[in-house]
C-alpha cells in the first residue's frame, strides 16, 4: 500500500489548507497551526496513510468506512464546514479536485 500516491498527497495538502484557514480565523494563528489543529492534522494524515482505498478513495465524507473517532470526526466536520466554501477563493484547484474526488464511486 503506497501512502505516497498523488491522490493521498493531494488529500493531505487539502486538509492542511483547510485547517490553516480554520485555525487562522478561529485561533488567530498565522504561520503555524495551534496545538489542537496540529493534532487534528496529524490524526487526519494518519487516517489517510491507513486508508484501505488509497488512490481509489473518494472523499472521507462519502466513504462507507468511517475510520475517525467520534470526537475527531466532529472536529474535522467543523473545520470542513467552515473552510470548504473559503477554499474556492484561497485554493481553487484543491477545491476543484476535492469536488471531483467526491464524485468518485468506490
Amino acid at each position: 500500500m503506497s501512502v505516497n500516491h498523488p491522490r493521498i498527497l493531494r488529500e493531505k495538502k487539502t486538509i492542511q489548507a483547510m485547517l490553516k484557514i480554520y485555525c487562522n480565523n478561529f485561533h488567530g494563528t498565522h504561520k503555524e497551526l495551534c496545538l489542537d489543529c496540529a493534532e487534528l492534522l496529524n490524526y487526519a494524515r494518519l487516517r489517510l496513510d491507513r486508508c484501505p482505498f488509497q488512490e481509489n478513495k473518494t472523499t472521507c465524507a462519502d466513504c462507507h468506512v468511517h475510520c475517525y473517532k467520534p470526537m475527531m470526526k466532529k472536529k474535522i466536520r467543523s473545520v470542513m464546514k467552515y473552510s470548504g466554501p473559503r477554499m474556492l477563493l484561497k485554493h481553487p484547484l484543491l477545491a476543484l479536485f476535492h469536488f471531483i474526488d467526491g464524485r468518485r464511486k468506490l
